[in-house]
C-alpha cells in the first residue's frame, strides 16, 4: 500500500467531498515506487503522454489525469475551459473506470484535433450518452501509454480522478483531486 502524503490541509478538507467530486478505485499493490510532490511535474512531463490545450506558451503548466468515463472529469474539462487561455493544460487519459475508458483514451489521444474531440465527449458523457464511439483496435504504443498514465497516477498516490498536478503561484506543488468550478480551480491554480 502507497503511505498517504500530508500535502496541504486544503487537501484534506477536499477529501472529505471527494465522493461527491471524483470517481475512484482501489490501488493496485504492484506498484514503482510512489512520486514525491516535488518531483510530480517533472515524472508527468518525462514519463506520460496526453493533449495539450490551451496557451501553449503559457509559462504555467497544468497536468490533469482523467479518465474518459469519470463525469468529475467532464465537469473539470468545461470548468478549465475558461483558463486556457491563462495556463497550457496536458490531458492525459487513464484507464480507471471501466471496458470503455482504454478504447475512448486512445481515440482522444489519437484525435486531429483533440480540444474538439474531447469537448464533444464530455458533452455526450455529461448528457448521458456515454460519450465518443471508439475503435476497440487499439494502436499498441496508445495502449502502453495509458497504461503508463494509470501507473503514474497509481504512484501518485491519487485514488480518484480527475486528479491535476500543478504548481501554485508560490511555485509550491499542487496536487488534488475532484471536480471544481473555474473560480476554485483559478485559485488553486493561482490564475485570478
Amino acid at each position: 500500500m502507497l503511505q498517504r502524503r500530508h500535502l496541504t490541509l486544503g487537501l484534506l478538507a477536499a477529501s472529505a467531498t471527494l465522493a461527491l467530486t471524483a470517481c475512484g478505485q482501489a490501488q493496485d499493490s504492484a506498484q514503482k515506487a510512489p512520486i514525491a510532490p516535488d518531483q510530480a511535474l517533472a515524472t508527468l512531463a518525462a514519463e506520460g503522454k496526453g493533449f495539450t490545450v490551451g496557451a501553449s506558451m503559457a509559462a504555467r503548466t497544468v497536468y490533469v489525469l482523467f479518465d474518459p468515463q469519470c463525469p468529475h472529469c467532464g465537469h473539470l474539462w468545461q470548468a478549465a475551459e475558461p483558463l486556457l487561455g491563462k495556463a497550457r493544460f496536458v490531458w492525459m487519459p487513464v484507464d480507471f473506470i471501466g471496458p470503455k475508458s482504454l478504447p475512448q483514451g486512445a481515440a482522444l489521444l489519437q484525435a486531429a484535433q483533440p480540444q474538439e474531440t474531447m469537448t464533444a465527449h464530455e458533452q455526450s458523457l455529461l448528457a448521458g450518452a456515454g460519450g465518443i464511439g471508439a475503435s476497440s483496435s487499439i494502436p499498441a504504443d496508445i495502449e502502453a501509454a495509458i497504461k503508463t498514465n494509470t501507473e503514474l497516477l497509481n504512484r501518485l498516490g491519487a485514488e480518484s480522478v480527475p486528479f491535476i498536478v500543478a504548481t501554485s503561484a508560490s511555485g509550491q506543488p499542487v496536487l488534488q483531486a475532484g471536480a471544481m468550478d473555474t473560480a476554485a480551480l483559478a485559485a488553486l491554480l493561482g490564475l485570478s
